[in-house]
């Protein structure tokens, strides 16, 4: 049997940074942050952690699953924005959750972060090492955003998702994925000395254009599927144009792509997941509906899953 998302759940901050308001801290404006980003609003976490942020949304995720917490066996938290070096944010979220002794370990792949906890708990479900698995996206990014830099300022929101991996029937679940990294092109996007995000802008655009489309392709090959094949693409909200382009390159009219950015801005590793509660709540994605998601992150990183949804 595949595995796949047998559960899943999202928690955003309450306090909401629109656009109009950047423009009183910065030389901006609405039309400049939505003609280039897609960006009308994001939300910050004033006086909640990662860790905080992490917890509700797997609280959420287990719940929808219809299991308990001491059920799942594993735990992975896909994130750059631990609380502290150590203890990982996923030892925190498993204390919490009250689930006595099961594997705990944060990865770092930044905005593929989702996509890679996932990918690796299939290989674990499938190998019949775990009978369920917690995935959590997660990203307090407003601590290391440079909020006197409009090219990086106005992008970055805070939020979290998490998804139970699990077997599901014949058929349906992860049907194929692809992951992959450049280490050459990390210093376009990164930490700098002042604990601040720093990207060069041009230079991401350039490789996520392109890579967000190879990698849909590519994955879609793997599972032995085409282009017509797909129902819905969720990809990485980071940038209204790049999402754009790998629309464009899998011939989907727009109605068929998840749009969430306009809300959240960019969440990092927990806007794929947030976007799929979002298109499910909505109707956007049913069972048995072939969907793609895919991401790309500082590192760089990238990542691709196709699966066919439904338990």
């Amino acid at each position: 049997m595949n595995a796949g998302i047998v559960g899943i759940g999202k928690y955003i901050p309450e306090k909401a940074l629109s656009n109009s308001e950047i423009e009183q801290i910065l030389d901006t404006s609405d039309e400049w942050i939505r003609s280039r980003t897609g960006i009308g609003n994001r939300y910050i976490a004033e006086n909640e952690e990662t860790s905080d942020l992490a917890y509700k949304a797997a609280q959420q995720a287990i719940q929808n699953a219809g299991i308990t917490a001491e059920e799942v066996g594993l735990i992975i938290v896909a994130t750059v924005t631990q609380d502290q070096n150590f203890p990982s944010v996923a030892c925190q979220i498993q204390e919490r959750l009250g689930i006595s002794g099961c594997g705990a370990m944060d990865i770092s792949a930044a905005c593929s972060g989702f996509i890679y906890g996932t990918a690796i708990a299939k290989q674990f479900i499938e190998s019949n090492s775990y009978e369920y698995i917690l995935v959590v996206g997660v990203e307090k990014l407003s601590k290391i955003t440079d909020w006197n830099d409009r090219n990086t300022a106005v992008l970055f929101g805070d939020g979290a998702s998490a998804a139970v991996i699990g077997k599901v029937s014949e058929g349906r679940g992860i049907l194929a994925f692809e992951l992959g990294a450049d280490g050459t092109g990390g210093k376009h996007l990164y930490l700098n000395p002042e604990n601040h995000i720093s990207m060069n802008g041009r230079e991401v655009f350039k490789f996520a254009v392109r890579q967000m489309g190879e990698s849909a392709i590519s994955v879609l090959e793997k599972a032995g599927l085409t282009k017509g094949d797909v129902d819905y693409l969720v990809p990485h909200q980071a940038n209204i144009r790049i999402m754009e382009a790998a629309r464009e390159r899998l011939g989907l009219p727009e109605e068929k792509m998840s749009k969430t950015i306009h809300k959240y801005g960019n969440t990092s590793a927990a806007s794929i997941g947030i976007s799929i509660v979002d298109d499910l709540a909505e109707g956007k994605i049913k069972d048995d509906d072939i969907v793609v998601l895919v991401g790309f992150g500082g590192g760089l990183t990238w990542g691709a899953l196709a699966l066919k949804w439904g338990k």
